[in-house]
């Protein structure tokens, strides 16, 4: 007989609740969860098609071992045994520094992703940290870490109590949204109109979120930071920046003030294509609305000023009193937060404690940037050992990073690389040894980095829906044995790690003053928590330090796991609430409105006022049945809208001779790449539009729906040599490109491009 169970859709950020039909342990059908605390009963095409993405015949079902250059099926134990034997021995030759980490972004949406790669950078002691926040949101992990002292302190949208919402390179109709967690997006947006509240969005392409809007801004790409530079001169200009009840937590007003005094809305109006009185409209309106949010995302952080406009994001939320301010922008409290400490100075963030070997990098937040990865790899000179050996844990990065037919062959030279990854894809087919993890419903669910981001406090888990099949490994387990091969202790106990973190974790809690277990003895506490397993015994014992914890009895209504799962559909923890000067951390205590980074680097934002393309540039989108790469090869997820093509303008078209529906040529940087022509007037004119994602027509992968349809890979026309030079993130948006109908037959290929 048929049965339900709950689960957390893994999908994308939005982290809606579902009600899964299960028959005969496979999942057969998937709707919203009506009781969920937060999603209430939403649900998106993504989630609808649980059943197909969790059932995909192409997955891997046990692990692939490299074999006179061949990859086959091998037990558990002989992969982790080809992992040690791969890996050690490089470490103890080269050094930690031969090993690169590349983490793609599921790693955020598993309980397994979250918990082991601290843990296995730290036994590694690896400086090579390459994640998909370079090619995605670093600049505003940046930005954070220098206005507020945390890189992972992001204010987020109050979107259900504004008034006035800004959206900078934002599409959550189609998105569901990043970096602002928010079940229903749309509906939300929708709410906000209807109660009379004001949505502005500021995109080159007319996207669904943009025919939603009261006002739409399609500037050229690149110059978001430019226009809110403008914005936040205007309040200064007319009088209009009023700090509010944050003020005492503010400093460099005055400073900022002098720092933007050239970028007034008539010098920013031609690069913007804005005129200079709709943007002195759009700061009084930020000034003049009862609340007001103005919130960035992809599109504003994977151009060439990523940062400042990221800074500049927040920037407007001080200057208009909206910051820490309900219908502003606030900063989410995560159940599994650090036990909260008391305001003050902290250590403040720092940027370039290391830099890449080759181009001299700075790293940040950890991490080097993705678009260096193939040079770290194929080029022997420059200071150090080349990486030797990787370590890919749901990451793809010959689609996701600039330039991949140069990461395809320096992934190819590598003496050893181990893939986790649940297909055969153009990353994983380079492995010496692939970990695959089971389906989504064979694995529990906590999203650990997204209710740090959430525009409601809320706490949710749901354990596995489906027991593990025969001959698959958890997740955890998998990376917890990934952490054992790879540090030296091979062949242990996996329960010996979650053992370790628990030790260390609770050694620390009792020694911090402002912990509700000071003085208090860890071996006692650790035999105090509850949980089937390591992982679950982990999440209780953050759960109970958290801000709504139980401190291991000190507050008998406080947060426990086996509170948690007496609520099956999760535990409203209220409204985002003002917070500040607690999640402060930089050396002063306060906001720092100007950080010195951010002035050095001001002068190219300057320069930037005179720069005009010459030709066409493009950017990337997102479809809403998509989320990256790994999704194109689920046929429920695929068709219709959701195809390959290069969106242009009519009088583009026209000029370049391209029709609807007919091949082009685009060419960039890195290369070219041919695909359809979608002619629309959503794009704005001199733009061109290609998806990410695809690309799948490599040799050697096992997904066989999405080779089908492969489309082409966008970040094959980047070089990787256009950076954001405070965070690393590549410049994936407002980059030039040529375009021009493909050769007809007979014609020269030169030809075809004039």
């Amino acid at each position: 007989m048929p049965r339900t169970a709950l689960r957390i859709c893994p999908l994308c950020e939005a982290t809606c609740g579902l009600t899964l039909t299960i028959d005969d342990g496979r999942v057969t059908g998937a709707r919203g969860d009506r009781d969920d605390v937060f999603s209430k009963g939403f649900i998106c095409p993504k989630g609808a098609a649980f059943g197909a993405v969790d059932g995909d015949p192409d997955r891997l079902r046990a692990p692939l071992v490299r074999v006179g250059g061949e990859l086959r099926e091998a037990t558990w134990a002989e992969a982790f045994d080809a992992v040690a034997a791969g890996i050690r021995p490089l470490v103890e030759r080269y050094g930690p520094h031969a090993v690169g980490i590349v983490l793609g972004n599921p790693n955020v949406h598993t309980v397994a992703g979250a918990l082991y790669p601290p843990v296995l950078l730290a036994g590694l002691g690896t400086r090579s940290l390459f994640t998909a926040s370079t090619v995605d949101q670093m600049p505003k992990h940046v930005s954070s870490g220098l206005l507020f002292g945390d890189a992972g302190a992001i204010p987020v949208p109050d979107l259900d109590r504004t008034d006035h919402l800004l959206l900078i390179g934002a599409n959550p109709l189609e998105s569901n949204g990043s970096l602002c967690t928010a079940p229903d997006f749309p509906g939300r947006l929708k709410a906000l109109r209807a109660r009379g509240g004001t949505l502005t969005v500021v995109d080159p392409r007319r996207t669904r979120t943009a025919r939603l809007a009261d006002r739409h801004l399609a500037v050229p790409p690149g110059t978001d930071a430019l226009l809110l530079a403008a914005t936040a001169h205007t309040l200064f200009d007319e009088g209009l920046a009023d700090l509010g009840e944050r003020a005492p937590h503010i400093q460099g007003f005055e400073e900022l003030r002098s720092a933007l005094r050239d970028f007034t809305p008539e010098a920013v109006s031609e690069a913007c294509d804005v005129d200079a009185g709709t943007i002195r409209a759009l700061a009084r309106e930020l000034a003049a609305a009862p609340t007001a949010a103005v919130y960035g995302r992809i599109g504003s952080c994977t151009v060439p000023h990523g940062t400042l406009a990221s800074w500049l994001v927040d920037v407007l939320n001080v200057l208009t009193g909206n910051l820490d301010r309900p219908g502003g922008a606030l900063f989410p409290q995560a159940a599994t937060d650090r036990t909260p400490r008391p305001a003050g100075p902290g250590h403040g963030f720092a940027l370039g404690r290391w830099h890449s070997r080759v181009s001299r990098h700075p790293e940040a937040k950890g991490e080097l940037p993705l678009s260096a990865l193939a040079e770290e790899i194929d080029t022997a000179t420059g200071e150090g050992e080349p990486v030797r050996a990787l370590i890919a844990v749901a990451a793809n990065p010959v689609l996701s990073a600039p330039d991949g037919d140069r990461l395809d062959k320096a992934l190819n030279s590598l003496d050893f690389m181990v893939s986790v990854d649940p297909y055969l894809n153009e990353t994983s087919r380079h492995a010496d040894v692939v970990l695959p993890p089971p389906p989504p419903a064979q694995s529990p669910h906590h999203d650990f980095a997204f209710n740090t981001l959430a525009v409601r406090n809320q706490v949710r888990y749901t354990r596995p829906a489906v027991p593990l099949e025969p001959g698959r490994m958890a997740e955890t387990e998998i990376l917890a044995r990934l952490v054992l091969a790879a540090t030296g202790m091979h062949g242990a106990d996996p329960a010996a790690v979650d053992a370790m973190v628990i030790d260390q974790t609770l050694g620390k809690a009792v020694r911090e003053p402002h912990s509700p277990v000071h003085g208090r003895d860890p071996k006692d506490l650790a035999g105090l928590l509850t949980g089937v397993n390591g992982p679950e015994r982990r999440l209780d014992m953050m759960l109970r330090l958290g801000p709504y914890g139980d401190g291991f009895g000190a507050d008998p209504d406080g947060l426990t796991l086996d509170r948690l799962l007496a609520h099956p559909h999760g535990i409203d923890l209220g409204p985002l609430r003002p917070r500040l000067p607690q999640p402060l951390k930089t050396r002063s205590g306060k906001v720092e409105l100007l950080p010195a980074p951010i002035a050095a680097d001001l002068p190219r934002l300057r320069a930037a006022l005179h720069e005009r393309p010459a030709g066409l540039v493009l950017v990337g989108r997102r479809h809403l049945r998509s989320n990256n790469s790994w999704m194109h090869n689920v046929p429920a997820l695929t068709g219709g809208s959701n195809r390959c093509t290069l969106q242009l303008h009519p009088e583009d078209a026209e000029r370049l001779g391209v029709r609807d529906g007919e091949p082009v040529r685009i060419k960039g940087a890195g290369g070219e790449v041919t695909a359809p022509a979608e002619v629309t007037d959503a794009v704005r004119r001199g733009v061109v539009s290609l998806p990410h994602g695809w690309g799948h027509d490599r040799p050697g992968t096992r997904t066989r729906h999405a080779a089908a349809d492969p489309g082409v890979n966008v970040n094959q026309l980047l070089d990787g040599s256009l950076l954001d030079p405070l965070s690393g993130n590549a410049v994936l948006n407002g980059v030039p490109v040529e375009v021009a109908p493909l050769a007809p037959a007979g014609a020269t290929a030169s030809g075809a491009l004039t």
